[in-house]
């Protein structure tokens, strides 16, 4: 598929088009091995559990022993990249990650799994946190969510494309070979990361200690302090309610569909490609869609979550796939809508010197939906049915949908919440050039 691009205003200069653009492409690269990494996982569910005899419970506790270590490591992945600069810290985000995806091929047990999905976790939860300061460093505040919108529709590509490559792999191959090739993946995406990715932009002012990778600790704000900023914590929430949503359809679709309806992998591959690329595109739209209200996420969120309850109560009772298929599509369309509006007004609102821990507090949210998730959707299906399960799913957007009408709506009054300078200069780092 062509590489994504992102429209830059005529009367930007060429060089920071190209900076802009650059970075977009190698982000949305490295972002759509990180997403392929983790989906794998859900479609081999069923060869797993049959492999190591697990019922859906611990099925489910494989996928949240990643997110336990992901959802840890998103603060100090902040701290590392606030610390030692973006792009060296989502290099070795992505050298280690591809290495314990790679042993994760070589599993033979249940505790070994578990050891190698969390150390896998540990190594993917300090790359988004680092991936959002590289973007923040290499935009302007104007053209920052469309940006990041392009970005992360890579995570509703690869739901597109992770099942139809890896049910053929996995049928011919089996499932251990899956680990294996997107591992080798993720070392031809830090290669190209190492080598093509952008210097920051020049800062625009003089204060050469505001914050930041070069300067002080006393430039620098204390942990302490942006983590009692709990105007923040309330964005978390929105993100633990939307990935409940997400993690709890991609964990868990694969299966029903294989148990209840005997539909092959290959062919869930297929069906589940549809909702996926529904998503990438409600992602690049709700991007675009926040920067033209320069926030107000409310006015996206509440309606856009409660499309997504209708339609997921709807999914859950359907009778056939195809009925299913066609609901969920429409509940993660609208639930997607979301994404990028949670994360608009904190990028807008944090200082340069934040973005780093602010922006994996917001993220840590949504790892802690992941981790709980498939678990509890797993016992309620081991209990009742997957229709008790996927009606759980409702109560992620009923939280998403309040949370969006309990923060501010702009970085202004995301600053005054939060108690944050009234404005900040374009952040460059020393190390990041390097």
């Amino acid at each position: 598929m062509p590489a994504p691009t992102l429209p830059a205003s005529p009367a930007a200069p060429s060089a920071h088009r190209r900076t802009v653009r650059v970075t977009v492409v190698l982000l949305f690269a490295a972002w759509l091995v990180d997403y392929a990494d983790r989906l794998v996982i859900n479609l081999v569910l069923p060869s797993l559990g049959a492999e190591f005899d697990l019922d859906r419970t611990q099925q489910g506790l494989v996928v949240s022993a990643f997110f336990l270590a992901y959802a840890l490591c998103q603060i100090p992945g902040g701290l590392l990249a606030d610390r030692f600069g973006g792009r060296r810290v989502t290099l070795w985000a992505l050298l280690t990650w591809s290495v314990f995806t790679a042993l994760t091929g070589l599993a033979w047990s249940f505790a070994v799994l578990l050891a190698l999905r969390f150390a896998f976790g540990a190594a993917e939860g300090i790359f988004p946190p680092a991936a959002m300061k590289v973007l923040v460093e290499r935009t302007r505040p104007e053209e920052r969510m469309s940006a990041n919108g392009t970005v992360m529709s890579s995570n509703a590509l690869a739901a597109v494309i992770t099942p139809l490559a890896v049910a053929p792999l996995v049928a011919v191959f089996g499932w251990r070979s899956a680990f294996w090739s997107t591992a080798a993946l993720g070392i031809l995406a830090l290669v190209a990361v190492r080598r093509w990715l952008p210097a920051p932009l020049p800062r625009t002012d003089s204060a050469e200690d505001a914050g930041g990778d070069a300067g002080g600790e006393t430039a620098r704000p204390a942990l302490r302090a942006i983590l009692r900023k709990g105007v923040l914590w309330r964005f978390a929430l929105m993100m633990f309610g939307y990935n409940t949503i997400v993690w709890g359809l991609n964990t868990w679709v694969p299966s029903y569909l294989s148990e209840e309806h005997g539909v092959s992998l290959t062919s869930a591959g297929a069906l589940i490609a549809v909702p996926a690329l529904g998503a990438a595109l409600a992602t690049v739209l709700g991007g675009r869609l926040a920067d033209r209200l320069g926030g107000h996420h409310r006015r996206i969120i509440v309606p856009g979550m409660t499309v997504a309850a209708v339609a997921l109560l709807l999914m859950a009772n359907a009778p056939s796939v195809l009925g299913f298929v066609v609901f969920g599509t429409v509940a993660v369309f609208a639930a997607s809508l979301a994404y990028m509006p949670i994360f608009a007004v904190p990028l807008a609102g944090l200082s340069p010197a934040s973005v780093g821990v602010g922006s994996a507090v917001v993220i840590f949210g949504g790892q802690v939906a992941g981790m709980i998730a498939p678990p509890v959707m797993g016992a309620l299906a081991d209990a009742f049915s997957f229709q008790v399960a996927f009606g759980f799913l409702v109560l992620g957007a009923l939280i998403a949908a309040v949370m969006a009408c309990l923060t501010p709506q702009d970085a202004a009054a995301f600053r005054a919440a939060a108690d944050e300078p009234p404005s900040y200069p374009t952040l460059r780092t020393a190390k990041d050039s390097a």
